[in-house]
Order: structure tokens, then sequence, then C-alpha cells
């Protein structure tokens, strides 16, 4: 069997799962993110990894949010979560499973669940994209994954120079305008509710929504633009909150992502969407990372 570990704001999941990728067993405990001491991250941890119990596991994957460093399997920052800066999550999970524990970036670590598992199978080159609270890129390149030392998921990749201040400092990052803390501001701002969903908006058929639900899709499509002009992936994998947009905000971002193609030899960009009841392409990733070392 093999562990996945997903380690994110406020929620930790932890699932067995078969050498297929099908899930057999999982488990989830959250903590505040903003008042959180290690101590509470470590009996989240411990709580959410009650799911390995009685399982024979060959290792552990550990797909979290922030800056990590895989060598040392620490998470070194998470701009939301003062307790995981320099949180020692391999050492704490291989103390609770006793087996071998390894950790990437969530968003980079979610290529490994759609080349073993999901869309990607097959395919030597595609992207891996999450959106909604948690944005970033994971890319599979000529067979393997683009995880250089110091490098993150895209999120903070500047798409305005003189945008709004992000949580890291800086201005005008792909994450100020293209996760859902900007889709709810955006929408409040319009007239269309307090806390309003995507899918919500796709739903209703007014000017204001499909509107917003336009410029959403352009602003997601504003940092694969630069995917695709850098490495011409071909296949953007969309999961999280695009899925609440349907055909249609798949189609906006596809045609957006086509429209930037300049050679008339290169391959046009697809856009899916995953499809699944429950998208577990995190968990995924981090079986399909202890996959990759076997």
């Amino acid at each position: 069997m093999l562990g996945g570990v997903e380690l994110v704001p406020g929620r930790v999941r932890a699932a067995v799962l078969s050498m297929s990728g099908t899930v057999v067993r999982r488990a989830e405990a959250s903590y505040d993110a903003t008042t959180a001491r290690p101590a509470d991250i470590d009996a989240a941890l411990a709580l959410a990894a009650g799911a390995f119990d009685g399982h024979d596991l060959v290792g552990v994957g550990v797909a979290a949010a922030g800056l990590v460093d895989p060598g040392t399997g620490l998470i070194n920052e998470v701009n939301d979560v003062p307790a995981l800066h320099g949180y020692p999550v391999t050492a704490r999970l291989g103390a609770l499973t006793g087996v071998p524990v390894r950790v990437e970036h969530r968003a980079r670590l979610q290529v490994l669940g759609d080349r073993w598992f999901g869309a990607g199978r097959g395919r030597r080159t595609f992207a891996s994209v999450s959106t909604g609270e948690v944005l970033g890129v994971g890319i599979l390149y000529d067979g393997e994954v683009l995880a250089p030392a110091g490098g993150r998921s895209g999120a903070h990749m500047t798409v305005a120079a003189s945008g709004d201040a992000c949580t890291c400092g800086g201005r005008g990052c792909w994450k100020t305008v293209a996760t859902t803390r900007w889709l709810r501001a955006r929408a409040c701002a319009a007239g269309l509710g307090d806390g309003v969903s995507l899918a919500a908006l796709v739903e209703r058929d007014d000017e204001a929504a499909r509107r917003t639900v336009a410029e959403y899709a352009e602003n997601v499509a504003l940092g694969l633009v630069n995917i695709q002009q850098l490495f011409a992936p071909g296949l953007f994998v969309l999961h999280g909150e695009a899925r609440e947009g349907g055909e249609r905000f798949r189609t906006l971002i596809e045609e957006r992502l086509r429209s930037d193609v300049a050679s008339a030899g290169a391959e046009l960009p697809q856009v899916s969407v995953s499809g699944a009841a429950v998208d577990d392409v995190a968990l995924l990733g981090g079986a399909g990372l202890v996959l990759s070392h076997l």
C-alpha cells in the first residue's frame, strides 16, 4: 500500500492507496491556521495519520502548501500558517508510521497524481493546475517533474507590476487575481453577494455574473499563458475550484491559451478539468511520489 498526505492551511488529509491509485481508507483533521502552534499541527497530523493504522505501507508522500525543502523534509514557509515555518513534516510522519516519508510542494506534486493515475497517463509533458484557495502549477517535462531547488509553484509569478499587494510582500502576484479570495471580493464589489462561489456565478444568467466569471477565467489563464510560452506542455489539467466552472469556464481558459500559440507546428493547448467526485489529486500525488522512488 501507498500513503498520501495533504497538508494545507487549516487541514490535514491522509489516505491509504493501492498501487493502482484506489483510495482504501482516508482520514482528515483540522486546525486553526492563524493561531495554531507546532504542537497543534503535530496533533492534527497524528489524528489524520490514524488512517494508516493496520496497513503495510511502502512509504508516504506528503503534498504540502508553501515553500518546502524535499532534501531536509522541512516546510520552510507558509505565509498563512506561522506554525508551519520550519516544520519537520517528514520526521514527524516518519516517527508516526515507521516508513520512509518524502515531501514536495502540493501544486508541483499533484502532477505525479495525474501522471500515474489520471489524465496525464501516457504523456511525457503536461501541466497540472491547482485552483481555488490554493493556486499553483506542477509541470512534467519530458518525463521529469520540474522541481529545481528554490523553485516554487507559480502562485507568486508577477502578472501585473503595479498590481495589488500580496501576502508574500510583493505586488501583482498571480495569486492576487486568480484565487477564491479575489473572486469573492470582485463578486461583492459587483453587487453579487458576499461569499459567493464560482458555481453560483456560473449558474446565474446576468451580465455582472458572466463578466465576473470571464474575468476570473482570464486571470487564471494569465499564469498558464506564461507556462505555455516557456514549456508548451500541450495539456493543462485543472483541479480544485475550476471544477465548479463547468464547460464554460474550461472553454474560456482553453480559448485564451490557444489564442497565444504563434507557431503553426505547435500542439494546440488542451484544457481538461478533473471530473472526479472527490478531487484527491494531492493524495494521489503523494502516492505517486512514493511510486517514483521505488
